[in-house]
């Protein structure tokens, strides 16, 4: 239909013009198609290189969902196969079923992990970083909790020991980043305070089972709904996410294997 607009537009039916195109119908029959045929070609050309440009820019696992999702793709790949389903990683040690832990180990565990809270709550009340400032009394804060395990551990007889080398480490580590780099410290916070929240009460009930006589600690309750708290804290950290670069936020992801290693660290003093 393109080629019949012009025709009908630029001169009147009766010029004399007219009557001899009409007079070659064999040569108006084939410049229909020939014209119409360019104008698609040019359009699939167009077409084509509209979808090539899109599918170069490759979308980052989980990215349509937000930048939690995507740390969470991360993480979850450093699991091994019997923690997660999405696991990869080959399991080290024996399984959480067959641990032998110590009341001992784990309050240099719970102590060391004391540690930790009371930093990342303190960097986030400094907020040497403006978008710190988000993530105050989020309600996923365990350093309260974790002062009155201690103190029940005290009633029952028990000394508490000073923070060890691998709490320590990550406290010192956590307080450098914080100063410079807090791309990489998101990434601390959303491992640490997510992981608790999943994986390590699963932990703090085999362990509790195990040594405690099902002693449920203050570290693994929460005052409302977690849920709740958890997806407050998810949407904040996607509107600060929405403000990095890809490369700042490729920087972010690629400190989560930093973050399983040291809170790793921690983890093994409950068999010590």
């Amino acid at each position: 239909m393109a080629s019949i607009t012009p025709i009908s537009q630029s001169q009147p039916l009766f010029k004399k013009p007219q009557f001899t195109i009409l007079n070659k119908p064999k040569a108006q029959f084939l410049s229909i198609p020939t014209m119409s045929f360019s104008h698609r070609k040019t359009r699939m050309v167009v077409v084509s290189a509209t979808v090539a440009a899109e599918t170069s820019k490759k979308r980052c696992p989980g990215e349509a969902k937000g930048f939690v999702e995507e740390m969470r793709f991360v993480a979850m790949k450093l699991h091994t196969r019997d923690q997660a389903k999405e696991g990869e990683k080959e399991p080290k040690g024996k399984p959480l079923g067959k641990w032998e832990p110590s009341v001992e180990g784990y309050l240099k565990f719970l102590v060391d992990s004391k540690l930790v809270y009371d930093t990342l709550e303190i960097i986030m009340d400094k907020a040497a970083f403006p978008e710190y400032a988000e993530f105050r009394n989020t309600g996923l804060e365990r350093s309260e909790s974790l002062a009155k395990d201690l103190e029940w551990f005290k009633t029952q007889g028990y000394a508490i020991p000073e923070p060890s080398s691998p709490g320590v480490s990550y406290a010192q580590y956590l307080e450098e980043l914080s100063e410079k780099d807090p791309q990489a410290l998101i990434c601390h916070f959303y491992n640490i305070y997510f992981a608790h929240t999943a994986g390590g009460r699963m932990i703090g009930k085999k362990v509790a089972e195990k040594i405690l006589n099902k002693e449920e600690l203050e570290f693994y309750k929460w005052d409302g709904n977690l849920s709740e708290l958890l997806q407050n804290v998810r949407e904040k950290l996607n509107r600060v996410a929405e403000n990095w670069t890809r490369e700042e936020k490729n920087h972010c992801l690629e400190e989560t294997e930093k973050s399983f290693k040291l809170s790793g660290d921690i983890l093994r003093l409950i068999l010590s």
